[in-house]
């Protein structure tokens, strides 16, 4: 692995070799931790989309089937959307630490602890696909989470704003109804590595709302007016309801901001 950070976090990105992927990862976060990496500027070609496997096949989010948890078929699937999802993190953390140069230390060590955890996510929820006799890429899935990646390539403060802050804390609202559905049939094993991941993701939202924060500041920007202003540019004002408050708290949102993403939530 090289020793420049960024391309060492790069060459995760493009990997598409999903165990390689997952050792790379593991790799970023240790090798930082010893002192082998270095952040330092340098060139490296553009990625519009990241390295994957061949399968699963993506399409658009209205053409993913929905099936029912009851159902061996829709007990797998829904795993399956979970790994998905942690599988698209690894390359959004991935990105987060290659493209966006010039920062401080602690946010390259955030996101690189970030994919790392993202990493091992999916090693769970692998296990559980296995268990159940079913594999990535077995069901189809959409590319909707690394869409909104390529939106805000220009630009850390949108990225934290808009992907930590809003897609990946919207898993800390629906985790815990997820929760519920796999402990009702009985499925413990994969209850317990959501449980994980739930603790997880509120230190990665909390990460993306520090950093949205400094940017701000660092810009003279007001940090909640400038996030519902991104918020009614990108997605017209909508939000989707409930939040977990707790979680959101833990992970960096005021008071006010919930009460105000309530209230979009009340008028969409």
């Amino acid at each position: 692995m090289p020793d420049n950070l960024h391309q060492a976090a790069h060459a995760c990105l493009v990997c598409a070799d999903l165990e390689a992927k997952l050792e790379l990862a593991a790799a970023l976060w240790a090798d930082w931790r010893a002192g082998r990496l270095r952040p330092e500027p340098c060139a490296l070609p553009d990625v519009r989309a990241p390295g994957r496997p061949p399968r699963p096949v993506l399409v658009p989010p209205s053409q993913v089937p929905r099936r029912r948890i009851g159902t061996p078929e829709g007990h797998a699937a829904l795993i399956h959307a979970v790994a998905h999802i942690e599988f698209n993190a690894i390359n959004l953390a991935c990105d987060a630490a290659w493209r966006f140069q010039g920062l401080p230390e602690g946010y390259y060590a955030d996101w690189l602890r970030v994919a790392a955890e993202e990493a091992h996510h999916f090693s769970l929820l692998q296990a559980r696909l296995r268990a159940l006799g079913h594999a990535y890429g077995d069901f189809p899935a959409h590319d909707g989470l690394w869409e909104l990646a390529c939106k805000t390539a220009d630009d850390p403060l949108r990225r934290m704003a808009l992907v930590p802050r809003v897609m990946e804390a919207r898993g800390l609202d629906v985790t815990p109804g997820m929760i519920r559905r796999f402990e009702q049939i009985g499925d413990h094993e994969t209850v317990a590595a959501l449980r994980v991941i739930l603790r997880d993701e509120v230190g990665h939202v909390e990460a993306g709302s520090r950093w949205f924060r400094h940017l701000c500041e660092a810009r003279g920007l007001d940090p909640e007016a400038h996030y519902f202003a991104l918020l009614q540019a990108e997605f017209g004002g909508r939000m989707r309801c409930p939040l977990h408050r707790e979680a959101r708290l833990r992970a960096g949102f005021s008071e006010a901001e919930l009460d105000r993403l309530e209230a979009m939530c009340r008028k969409g």
